[in-house]
């Protein structure tokens, strides 16, 4: 791909343990209070950014899930 294309935004299930890791992400949360759990997400939100690095796309993810915050077709 070339520098000024960006991959298309991933809608449907992609993880190979999609439980694995939600569980992980809930035990994540344990015991946290909400001010901690908030400052947990934003943590991983911007480590998970970082890992991404494409600013398009992320500016992508932000639009679909601001856009779509109920949907259920996808993600």
């Amino acid at each position: 791909m070339s520098e000024n294309q960006t991959a298309p935004l991933v809608l449907t299930q992609n993880l190979d343990d999609a439980d694995g890791f939600y569980a992980a992400l809930v035990n994540a949360h344990t015991g946290l209070t909400k001010s901690q759990s908030d400052a947990l997400n934003a943590r991983l939100l911007l480590i998970l950014a970082n890992q991404i690095g494409d600013t398009v796309l992320l500016r992508a993810a932000i639009n679909k899930a601001r856009t779509e915050p109920n949907s259920q077709n996808s993600i």
